[in-house]
């Protein structure tokens, strides 16, 4: 029968599981895995966090909680506020094959755009004459490491005034938080809408930092004047 081999006392191999099951369980939320795509860009406060994903505040100090007890999120206090941030870089990793592996089923994520522009072809043209690289983030995220020559883009409710496109540029590649960014799609259609070309990148910011490729740490003061409708 079933376990009768198994040593008295050993832990069953459903035991041992148990640690990546509560892991999973974690992760079975699309409001959690939400706040961890936040997070992975930056640590954020509760009251940051449940505002820039729609939450309550107490839903999201819920969500958090979880996340905490799965040891996916940490938290630290900063004077008199608890700033939450990834455990580590491997909890964004795990992010991103989550989204890969739903994208390959049937019932997954839309595929790129047939236009989206891959990472490596984006790291061989990194300062070639001509690029106009437009970072879709908000700009403390912008402040804490874009793409190499990026530059941000006033977004919604952003009272930054833009400025003329960079002369020569001749193409426009959006980039956001990762695959997907709802920021680098209003962007994106933004400066189509001028009447300009632009590609999307075909993932991310999160994608970018996980591959090991050159970041540019940077303030905004200035940056989001380079470019403009």
């Amino acid at each position: 029968m079933i376990g009768e081999s198994a040593v008295a006392g050993a832990p069953s191999e459903a035991a041992r599981l148990e640690g990546p099951a509560r892991v999973a369980r974690a992760l079975g939320s699309a409001h959690r895995l939400q706040l961890l795509h936040l997070l992975a860009q930056g640590e954020r406060s509760v009251e940051a966090l449940a505002a820039e994903a729609g939450l309550r505040l107490t839903t999201a100090s819920a969500h958090l909680q979880v996340l905490r007890a799965a040891g996916l999120v940490t938290v630290q206090r900063a004077g008199r506020r608890r700033l939450h941030r990834l455990a580590g870089y491997d909890v964004a990793a795990l992010c991103v094959m989550l989204r890969r592996v739903a994208e390959a089923r049937p019932a997954g994520s839309a595929a790129a755009p047939p236009d989206a522009m891959p990472r490596a072809e984006l790291r061989r043209r990194l300062g070639a004459r001509g690029l106009a690289l437009v970072d879709a983030r908000p700009a403390l995220e912008y402040a804490a490491g874009h793409i190499p020559g990026a530059v941000s883009w006033p977004g919604p409710g952003d009272a930054r005034p833009p400025a003329p496109w960079p002369a020569g540029a001749t193409a426009i590649v959006v980039y956001g938080r990762g695959a997907e960014c709802r920021l680098a799609g209003e962007a994106l259609r933004a400066i189509r809408g001028s009447g300009r070309q632009a590609r999307p990148l075909q993932d991310g910011m999160l994608e970018w930092r996980l591959a090991g490729l050159p970041v540019e740490p940077g303030a905004t003061a200035g940056a989001a004047g380079q470019l403009g409708m």
